[in-house]
């Protein structure tokens, strides 16, 4: 079983910050920043990602990442370091915590039990945030929004021209 309490004392900021977050932005190096859904779990983020599920590039490979969470009114209140730790399926860790995050999960077509099977079969990544370093946050954080232009995304479609179902008529 994965040991879930190393690492550095998370603070009571990242603690309550987790706790609220259903999104998360994260980066992995060499890769750009993902708005990625989560779930709080002893002290961690967890994730899911692969076929079917969201796109995270990098993240089931990765070591390290950043993460960054917003607070209450938008804006985003903590950023930190975490040790990324891949949850394999047919482990006591993935047997405790992929039903809790299939549970969350939103919009999700048949039972958690369902879900859970589909991300083992298809090969999804259960990822594990854990805090592995100082937290960035009040004046630490950068002044600028960060902001970055929108990327090239499947759900993208051509505009078509509107449908009309009478020919109109100018006077």
């Amino acid at each position: 079983m994965t040991d879930r309490t190393a690492g550095p004392p998370t603070g009571p900021l990242v603690d309550e910050a987790m706790k609220k977050a259903a999104v998360a932005w994260v980066n992995v190096p060499g890769s750009a920043a993902y708005a990625l859904w989560c779930v709080a779990s002893e002290g961690a983020l967890v994730v899911v990602s692969g076929p079917g599920e969201q796109r995270a590039p990098g993240l089931a490979d990765a070591e390290r990442a950043e993460v960054s969470l917003r607070g209450d009114h938008g804006g985003r209140i903590v950023t930190w370091p975490a040790r990324v730790t891949r949850i394999l399926p047919g482990t006591e860790d993935w047997e405790q915590t992929a039903p809790v995050v299939a549970a969350k999960r939103l919009n999700a077509s048949g039972s958690s039990a369902d879900l859970v099977a589909r991300w083992a079969a298809e090969g999804c990544a259960l990822s594990r945030l854990s805090p592995a370093g100082e937290p960035s946050a009040g004046e630490d954080l950068p002044d600028g929004s960060l902001a970055e232009p929108p990327r090239d995304a499947p759900v993208l479609r051509a505009t078509r021209k509107p449908f009309r179902l009478h020919r109109v008529r100018r006077r």
